[in-house]
């Protein structure tokens, strides 16, 4: 038997079977778009989040190798240009860590970044850095070698400047002051699913909803929580109607009443009794081969980020724009 493996037949087998993959990859980068799509030149492999800054007309993007990325929207640009990514932060103090999840605090000009270690989960921490300098804000440590393993991905803010952090590892929310102080955490037993296959990943995409509270998706279980941080940080299971929410990623709201779930697929819920529950009224499949990890809306439409870069040996990523179908 072990002759085989070392046989020219299994060497062709091992050609032919991974020729596969990459055939279907291949067809699926040459075939036309069916949505507008934002290509853009990147200087890393993989890109966790992007939003669109409509103030500077741009996205800012976050990168896995750490860092942050802004690609301007020139007034005259034509579909099928190809953009260019600019490096705006270059941390050093975070030196082989993610920039993860972030969000624009537009009243204060900044942005505010989940930061972890992604492989030993030792290290999380929340950045805020300046829209017009770059420059850093502050930088809170929320999690250590010393601490129980963390993982901080995503983060949002609220009106007053709160910021809360998911934590996809122990299952738990960070909050975090305006001025960078680390308040308290939020933990409740209704984060942690009962199945071990369902803890793999937990508490990840957030939004904060302007009627004043929080609403969290787990990856793995698919559950959606509401969190009253007004009344105790209450937290409540948003009954999900027409499927399930399982491997969601980022979230935006596109309005009060219709929420983006990015995955594969991404999905658009809509809820007409302030998220006590919703329903999926909607999915979009994105670019699949590439890894749907967030997404943002540019001028009423949704555009997905999507984790991976391809090319050679100038990297492009792709902002594809979901257009959602029962």
């Amino acid at each position: 038997m072990a002759s085989f493996f070392c046989s020219t037949k299994f060497l062709l087998l091992l050609i032919f079977v991974s020729a596969i993959p990459i055939a279907f990859i291949i067809h699926l980068e040459t075939s036309s778009p069916t949505t507008h799509v934002y290509h853009y030149h990147s200087t890393g492999w993989l890109r966790e989040c992007s939003k669109w800054d409509d103030a500077n007309r741009r996205f800012i993007v976050s990168f896995f190798e750490g860092g942050l990325g802004v690609i301007p929207v020139e007034a005259d640009y034509s579909p099928g240009d190809v953009l260019q990514e600019i490096p705006v932060v270059k941390d050093a103090d975070l030196t082989g860590n993610a920039s993860l999840g972030f969000t624009i605090d537009r009243e204060r000009n900044r942005v505010i970044v989940a930061v972890a270690d992604v492989l030993g989960n030792r290290y999380s921490a929340l950045a805020a850095y300046d829209l017009t300098s770059w420059n850093r804000i502050f930088l809170t440590k929320l999690s250590g070698p010393e601490d129980e393993k963390a993982f901080a991905d995503d983060v949002v803010v609220d009106t007053e400047g709160n910021a809360y952090i998911t934590d996809a590892k122990a299952d738990k929310i960070w909050k975090v002051g305006a001025n960078g102080e680390l308040k308290y955490t939020i933990k409740n037993p209704i984060f942690t699913p009962k199945e071990w296959y369902n803890k793999l990943v937990g508490l990840n995409g957030i939004v904060y909803h302007p009627n004043g509270y929080l609403l969290v998706v787990h990856t793995f279980s698919g559950n959606l929580f509401k969190i009253e941080i007004a009344k105790g940080d209450e937290v409540k299971l948003v009954k999900i109607d027409n499927g399930s929410l399982k491997f969601g990623d980022g979230m935006e709201l596109l309005s009060p009443t219709k929420l983006v779930v990015a995955g594969n697929p991404t999905r658009l819920v809509e809820s007409s009794d302030d998220w006590e529950s919703g329903t999926i009224v909607g999915k979009a499949k994105g670019a699949i081969h590439r890894l749907s990890t967030a997404a943002t809306v540019k001028e009423g439409t949704v555009y997905l980020n999507h984790m991976i870069g391809l090319g050679y040996p100038r990297k492009k990523h792709v902002l594809v724009e979901a257009v959602f179908s029962a």
